[in-house]
């Protein structure tokens, strides 16, 4: 569902529908008043209408073409700068900023030559519809007079036409040709409305097979926890070709604890999402109790249930809160008491506001061991009877993993709890491990009994298991003291006036984020703007000159009606014939003059303002300042200057009189634009809360659900959006002044014009043409500018615009190379030893934390070095330092005693390879990313399918239908996780590193996906300096040296075997993971 609709069936239902009734009404009375007067003149009028609509509409056709051609351009380039933003450290690492920057570069060009000729074609529309206008004057004037003339020989009461009635009929037709134009966009409005209204009432009748609004269905009194699922079959809606479950048969009993293992894919996760009925299976049944699901009230089956998964979702509102939503009648005690069970009491009371602290978007001012915590407290206020653990320790570090699996362990007892993860030793206790292999249970039993059987589970244990670890080891024979693995770091709660830090040593302390400063964007003069267009000055003056040319048009207009109007008053027919053919003349050429000067003003500031953006680049906003806003601004000081002028020369009595009515019609026509563009600031302003709250929830809508807490979303929402609502009431008030104001006033400044000029006609003898130049040059003149600037680009917003963007140009990295540097420090790395020497470093956004103090490492060539530690020890600074995103505060970094910051940075970078957590793909071929890991030539095919080779990923590619030519979508989302990190893997081979980095890259995939890539890394590995970062201890225990970094600093160092005999820090961080304590 797109909210955008909303927002256009607002805007086709609501002022639209008055306004256009308005426009059409004068468009009809204009019209017949026209035709009532003289309907042989108003066909004349009117007979150039076709010929303005098709020749105006082609163009038109032609333009909206363009722009939905432009609008495509700038979306691949804006695409491609979001995919490169947004993966910045991995376009940077892979030296492919020149091959990104030029294939943007190459979608800006394409869209700037489209724009280039959109505005030739406006400019030539807008030309044309001049023309075409001021023909159309021409031709009433001058079949006008003859009319006239033709009736002065009748008697007066035959008499049709006279100068009277022709003004009357010009000004009704063109009155109602305006309102006829005006109308037009509202006819778009409601048709687009109307498609709008369809979606969202789509979206509104449509009711849900699965409803948790609903209260139908069965509440029984008590339930026990027992669950079944008998012969279910499943697929999700969006793969219904891909069975995730084939007639599985499952039995879970009442206070049994449930490990559900295997591969990813196999079903273990929805079978937690049945159990919750977000989905019902194709066929088969779930049973709680004897009951099936379907015949449950969703609302209380969900109620009865506590859920944990991986990434916990809090709400951007207090910690007390946050576990209230679990329960909504929750007291403070009864909050209390289930962070105490879930071991989050002690931290949240050592916080400045304690259970009022504000935990921030998405929890972001909590660690992630805290949030599983809070998440835990959540899922127990409402004390379950069946409690359901997703991955609920997946993403933690060990530290963290120990304190949360504790908690999960002592709240799982007494209630049915099924629990779904990839990290065997977290359910090696379940009374009940279930296996799953293509949706079906092919082993069940305890953990004793399954390892005995030697089959699908012992190999998924053996594959994460840690040698030469002594699991019948007592622990009291060892009774050094133990440093706890805390997390010492603090928060500082929004509310908080304090700041005061908290420290603990049996209890993890809760982060702090230290936002950067603000990075404003100074204000910048027109004439800087004007600075930066300097090479398009010759187009700049020629549209200028066209706008002062658009602008003089209106008060000359009204001088040569008044002319006209004092030709039909003289006497002598062969006079007014004459000069009647003269001023037709004179407007034939007007409108030649004008049309021509409209489409050099377009034309010409539509190639300056896009040469400057495509420098620039901050889409249209710049030319707000420059381009069209300029001829704007030209234009209108012509018309008002030349308006005022005209007025105090033919009358400047008069002149002043109605110069009095010039500040209120612009500020009135100016203000009912701006009122009719839009909802206002203060309006936006009013609707941050609630919008906020909608993107939450429905962003979150899994866990809203689960909660059960749909109803009270949308309570909050409501409640949030009455300020809205009330302040668009009152609004709506000052808009009906303001609309009323604008309507009317014009009328008021002609009556005004009309009376005191007929005063000045009887006591001075001042011709009526003259008044009527006075009043037509000014009121005609001065509605017009209003117009003109109220639907003008902003030009604060440009430039606004421009000065984030001189900001940009101007602003300088603290790390850059010379523009020469690559050449003159070109290395090739003859050794790769890495040496890091006194590193001492903190990150520019938490300048008070030291991450690194005195780091001393050494990796020699051809080694491979595991860093371990917990989470904020420094691993991945180390890895950051060495590919130089950053450079230490003190200490240096050094690849064969050469310190890296006098290398340049394209150099260093080429000769390393590294692989992360999480692979960053783009949306290109498999060959295209693999050989992206190159981009200072083209990577012969070969090669490609040579490191695919090497990556273990060559024969998964060969069995895809297009192979190598095969688009991996937006972020590698066709592959899966195992797949995506092999390309990886091929992509740093591409570039035949001296030095491998790889970051974690394998903790975020399942047993079987990471076995697979691991291969691939171990063959990557060989031959090369080797530098891995694991959370899963099992996967570096073969390294060469095994360095254990701990508050910053190397506290351990030395193979597998050698730090489980020191029975130190590492020994401990290798229990933890084999579940013992």
């Amino acid at each position: 569902f797109d909210i955008q609709n909303l927002t256009k069936l607002e805007d086709g239902i609501g002022e639209k529908v008055t306004q256009y009734q308005h426009f059409m009404l004068s468009a009809v009375g204009g019209l017949a008043l026209a035709f009532t007067k003289g309907w042989l003149l108003a066909l004349v009028c009117l007979s150039s209408l076709p010929v303005t609509m098709i020749a105006v509409g082609i163009v038109a056709v032609i333009s909206s073409r363009l722009a939905k051609k432009e609008l495509a351009a700038y979306g691949k380039a804006g695409t491609i700068a979001e995919q490169v933003l947004s993966s910045i450290r991995t376009v940077v690492a892979f030296g492919g900023q020149a091959s990104e920057a030029e294939r943007y570069k190459a979608n800006l060009v394409h869209a700037k030559n489209i724009n280039v000729k959109r505005s030739f074609f406006s400019g030539l529309g807008f030309g044309l519809l001049w023309f075409f206008i001021y023909a159309s004057y021409a031709l009433a004037f001058w079949f006008g007079v003859g009319l006239v003339l033709d009736d002065r020989d009748l008697p007066e009461s035959e008499r049709t036409y006279d100068a009277a009635t022709m003004v009357t009929v010009f000004f009704s037709v063109m009155m109602a040709s305006m309102s006829f134009g005006m109308s037009s966009p509202y006819i778009e409005a409601f048709s687009i409305a109307k498609g709008a209204g369809a979606k969202v009432l789509s979206v509104i009748d449509r009711v849900s097979p699965i409803n948790s609004w609903s209260d139908s269905g069965d509440k029984p009194n008590t339930l026990k926890g027992n669950i079944s699922f008998k012969n279910i079959r499943f697929a999700y809606p969006t793969r219904p070709e891909v069975e995730v479950l084939q007639g599985l048969n499952l039995d879970i009993n009442v206070g049994e604890t449930v490990a559900l293992v295997g591969s990813s894919g196999c079903g273990k996760s929805t079978c937690i999402q049945l159990i919750q009925r977000f989905y019902d299976p194709l066929s088969g049944t779930v049973m709680l109790d004897d009951h099936d699901v379907k015949s449950l009230s969703v609302c209380w089956l969900r109620s009865k249930i506590g859920v944990v998964g991986q990434e916990p979702i809090l709400f951007n509102t207090s910690i007390g809160e946050n576990i209230r939503y679990g329960y909504e009648g929750a007291s403070q005690s009864d909050i209390e008491a289930a962070a105490k069970e879930a071991n989050a009491h002690d931290f949240i009371s050592k916080l400045p506001q304690g259970y009022n602290t504000l935990v921030g978007e998405r929890g972001a001012q909590l660690s992630g061991g805290q949030k599983q915590r809070i998440a835990i407290a959540r899922a127990l206020v409402r004390k379950p009877v069946i409690l359901l653990l997703d991955e609920a320790t997946s993403a933690l570090d060990t530290t963290s993993e120990a304190k949360v699996q504790r908690a999960l362990d002592k709240v799982s007892k007494g209630r049915t709890t099924v629990i779904v993860a990839h990290r065997l030793s977290t359910i090696r206790n379940a009374d009940k491990i279930i296996v799953l292999s293509e949706g079906k249970v092919v082993e069940h039993g305890t953990h004793q009994d399954l390892m005995s059987l030697q089959g699908h589970y012992h190999a998924l244990v053996t594959a994460q298991q840690l040698n030469s670890l002594d699991e019948n080891e007592d622990n009291g024979e060892h009774n050094h003291e133990e440093k706890k693995l805390t997390r010492m770091t603090s928060i500082v709660s929004k509310a908080s006036s304090t700041g005061t830090d908290i420290h603990d040593q049996d209890e993890e302390a809760p982060k702090i984020l230290y936002d950067l400063e603000e990075d404003t964007a100074p204000s910048v003069s027109v004439l800087e703007i004007l600075k930066k267009n300097k090479p398009e000055w010759p187009f700049i003056l020629v549209a200028s000159l066209g706008s002062i040319v658009v602008g003089c048009s209106m008060p000359i207009f009204a001088v040569l009606f008044g002319d006209i109007i004092e030709v039909l008053s003289r006497p002598d027919e062969e006079d007014v014939r004459d000069d009647s053919n003269l001023y037709s003349l004179y407007f034939v050429i007007a409108g030649i003059v004008v049309g021509f000067s409209n489409f050099l003003m377009i034309y010409m500031y539509g190639i300056a303002g896009e040469k400057l953006t495509m420098r620039l680049r901050e889409a249209s906003s710049v030319q707000g300042a420059t381009g069209q806003r300029i001829g704007t601004v030209l234009q209108s000081i012509a018309t008002i200057s030349l308006g005022v002028g005209l007025a105090l020369y033919y009358q400047w009595k008069l002149g002043l009189v109605t110069m009095a009515f010039t500040p209120i019609i612009l500020l009135a026509q100016f203000s009912f634009h701006k009122t009719m563009t839009g909802e206002s600031f203060s309006n936006q302003k009013a609707m941050e809360k609630s919008t906020k709250l909608a993107v939450e929830a429905v962003g979150n809508i899994r866990t809203v659900a689960s909660l059960g807490r749909e109803k009270g979303f949308h309570e909050q929402y409501m409640s949030e959006l009455r300020p809205a609502h009330n302040l668009s009431k009152r609004n709506t008030h000052f808009r009906a002044i303001v609309y009323g104001l604008a309507r009317s006033i014009m009328f008021f400044a002609y009556a005004t014009a009309m009376y005191y000029g007929g005063q000045l006609i009887v006591e001075e003898g001042v011709p009526f043409e003259n008044v009527f130049k006075v009043a037509q040059a000014l009121i005609m003149g001065t509605v017009s500018v209003a117009n003109a600037m109220a639907f003008a680009p902003n030009f604060q917003k440009g430039k606004d615009a421009a000065g984030r963007i001189f900001h940009l140009l101007e602003r300088k990295p603290q790390i850059y190379d010379p523009p020469n540097a690559r050449n003159e420090k070109w290395i090739i790395l003859s050794e790769s030893n890495v040496n890091y020497k006194n590193v001492e470093f903190f990150y520019p956004s938490r300048m008070n934390i030291k991450v690194l103090r005195d780091l001393n490492l050494d990796v020699f060539k051809g080694q491979t070095v595991a860093l371990v530690g917990q989470s904020g020890c420094g691993k991945s600074t180390c890895i950051q330092l060495l590919e130089r995103f950053y450079d230490p505060a003190a200490g240096v970094v050094s690849l064969d005693d050469r310190d890296i910051s006098t290398v340049t940075m394209h150099s260093l970078r080429s000769q390393i390879g590294i692989v992360s957590q999480e692979p960053v793909l783009f949306d290109r071929t498999i060959a295209e990313n693999i050989a992206y890991g190159d981009n200072t030539r083209t990577v012969d095919m070969s090669e490609i399918i040579e490191c695919a080779k090497r990556a273990n990923i060559h024969n998964f590619i060969s069995n895809l239908p297009h192979g190598y030519d095969t688009r991996m979508g937006e972020k590698g989302a066709q592959l899966s996780g195992g797949q995506k990190q092999r390309v990886a893997i091929a992509r740093a081979l591409i570039r035949n590193p001296r030095v491998l980095l790889l970051d974690e890259a394998t903790s975020a995939l399942d047993t079987e996906s990471e076995k697979v890539v691991q291969e691939a890394l171990d063959k990557a590995k060989e031959g090369r300096t080797c530098i891995t970062i694991a959370h899963r201890l099992s996967t570096i225990q073969d390294a060469d040296v095994i360095c254990v970094i701990h508050h910053g600093k190397v506290a351990e160092l030395g193979t597998h075997n050698e730090l489980l005999i020191k029975h130190g820090l590492y020994y401990k961080l290798c229990k933890m993971q084999n579940g013992q304590t």
